[in-house]
């Protein structure tokens, strides 16, 4: 594919590189305490945090993945941002209050008060284990296309990535990753608006044809609503992606990210004030619902886009493209005949791979490249620039975030926690910077070895960390709407991680059915899936959060009212035996202690 990085394109790369990185210098002397690597003073404005929220919630992954899903079918999943309002009402009403009252720059040190150690760590741990993973995979699948599509090395557009983020990340603190990334959403946001204008506007008959045509296709239906009455019965389909099984998982997804997530929690204690905290988290929660529109748009758009005349022989391009990915993500790199040419013909033999690989893609297998295809090769110059550094900017504010709050983590929850309650500001620093490194340095190197992995080995761990750490969300629910004990808590947590199991057992089927036909892992998904076949879970997969949560709380509720747990008057002001005496989460601090 011919693409056009001009020298322009490269100009403003390099400006918007330039820029983040100075951001993390220039707060250097602001973020020399624990409490401004961690909290930023607890003095930014809130629409700073906002977007910080915000940029931490539209990854790369969702930038070119969001345009995919609109371009293949239709805008069924932006329902997921229709539920985050509602997420925002409970966070402001009661998530929000109670962090800011606590005092603590851990999420999780509350859980402990509430339910004893094995709660903190329950959550910490799998917090940081999916943060490698997560910056692994954003820089990966950031890298990825821009490799195949502009032929650069997919190893060093990951070690610059994970280096420059490592880098400001560590001068700069919490204060520094809050500003870039107000900065790279506005970025992303730009990016995005403009190259939509220009696709609109790209597309023989405009804007209205692009409208026409997609609403005759279809593809603006938010799905089936999955509910109703029959015959005087009511019904719910839970076994589909209809409109409120997104609904709900979009609910209870948001739910977790801003009751429970690290990344969240420290964005609302850096605002300087309770009125502050919550402009930012409803700037950053609404700002993503029209945001993702445009880019649901922008896939419909595209859909028109390629479907045209002119436009429509693009496409097994796009094939052979998502092919050589494929390709390369086995480990089979392009061979050429002369190895020492630039441009040199490929051989035989990798030809033929990759013509047999791009025969068996559909539609569907090509969707989230198809946007980056554009924009490499339709985008004028500087625009391109421009669209590959909002790429840029939403992995790299994705990846900011884990590294500052896994480091807080790491300093909080288990240096000063464990090993040195007696820690000096001096001390807590060098462990928040040595947390930085070593965190950057594991995400880089997930990153590199996905080169060389595929991308179902990853899919086992996401399955594995959605089963153990998926639920706890009906965790600090247990906690703040009721008085159970810890026996309620660890009853509803290990209910829970079975249902979860049970519920994510066909998706390991699966995987084992897509190893090589014929081998022993292979057999062995055959043999589960015939013998499975009478109780594996009906439900669709985005019900595993919903159910998971939902498991852990009625459990842990019922076991703390057979206890005699509840609302008795003992369990008011007896406490809890591994935590201080609070009422409840939504009581943080002792009263004696105000």
């Amino acid at each position: 594919m011919q693409n056009h990085f001009t020298v322009l394109d490269w100009i403003v790369l390099g400006v918007y590189f330039a820029a983040t990185m100075s951001i993390g210098f220039y707060f250097w002397r602001r973020s020399r305490s624990t409490e401004g690597f961690t909290a930023a003073g607890r003095s930014l404005p809130g629409w700073v945090c906002g977007l910080s929220i915000f940029a931490t919630y539209l990854s790369s992954i969702s930038y070119l993945a969001l345009p995919g899903k609109s371009f293949v079918d239709n805008w069924n999943p932006f329902v997921f941002s229709l539920s985050i309002p509602i997420a925002n009402w409970i966070a402001v009403r009661w998530f929000l209050p109670y962090y800011r009252a606590s005092g603590e720059v851990s999420a999780y040190a509350l859980l402990e008060r509430r339910f004893g150690v094995w709660a903190r760590l329950y959550a910490s741990v799998f917090y940081l284990l999916t943060q490698i993973a997560r910056m692994g995979v954003v820089m990966y699948l950031m890298a990825l296309p821009l490799a195949v599509i502009f032929g650069w090395d997919i190893r060093v557009i990951i070690l610059f990535t994970g280096l420059s983020v490592t880098v400001y990340s560590f001068v700069g603190g919490i204060i520094a990753v809050i500003w870039a990334d107000a900065i790279q959403a506005l970025v992303l946001m730009a990016g995005a608006v403009i190259c939509l204008a220009v696709m609109l506007f790209s597309v023989e008959g405009g804007p209205a044809h692009v409208l026409t045509t997609a609403a005759a296709a279809g593809k603006f239906s938010l799905g089936e609503l999955g509910a109703g009455s029959q015959q005087g019965r009511l019904w719910f389909d839970a076994g589909s992606a209809t409109f409120l099984v997104v609904l709900l998982y979009g609910l209870f997804l948001n739910l977790q990210n801003f009751g429970i997530d690290q990344s969240y929690i420290q964005r609302y204690i850096a605002s300087s004030s309770d009125r502050e905290a919550r402009k930012s988290l409803w700037l950053g929660g609404i700002l993503y619902v029209p945001v993702s529109a445009v880019f649901f748009l922008i896939g419909t758009t595209l859909f028109v886009y390629y479907q045209s005349e002119q436009h429509e022989r693009e496409l097994p391009e796009i094939k052979q493209l998502v092919a050589q990915q494929r390709l390369m993500q086995r480990g089979v790199h392009p061979e050429y005949e002369n190895a020492e040419a630039e441009a040199g013909i490929l051989t035989e033999a990798y030809r033929r791979a990759l013509d047999a690989e791009a025969a068996e893609l559909t539609d569907r297998d090509i969707g989230d490249r198809v946007f980056p295809h554009f924009i490499a090769k339709h985008l004028p110059a500087g625009l391109t620039g421009l669209l590959i550094a909002a790429i840029f900017a939403a992995a790299m504010s994705t990846v900011s975030t884990s590294l500052n709050s896994s480091a807080t983590l790491l300093m909080s929850d288990y240096y000063h926690r464990f090993f040195n309650p007696g820690a000096t500001d001096k001390q807590r620093m060098v462990a928040l910077y040595l947390g930085t490194v070593v965190w950057g340095i594991l995400g880089t190197g997930m990153a590199l070895m996905l080169v060389k992995l595929t991308e179902s080995a990853l899919d086992i761990w996401w399955t594995l960390s959605g089963i153990f750490g998926g639920g706890m969300c009906g965790l600090f629910l247990l906690g703040m709407i009721s008085r159970a004990k810890n026996p309620a808590a660890v009853a509803g947590v290990i209910v829970g991680v079975l249902v979860i199991l049970w519920m994510s057992f066909p998706k390991l089927i699966d995987y084992l059915l897509a190893q090589p036909l014929g081998s022993a892992v292979q057999e062995l998904g055959v043999q589960l899936q015939q013998h499975s076949a009478g109780w594996r879970s009906p439900f669709h997969a985005f019900m595993v959060p919903v159910i998971g949560a939902l498991a852990i709380l009625c459990i842990g509720l019922l076991v703390s009212r057979l206890s005699g747990g509840g609302d008795h008057p003992a369990a008011r002001n007896a406490g809890d035996e591994n935590g201080p005496k609070s009422e409840s989460l939504r009581d943080p601090v002792p009263r004696s202690c105000r």
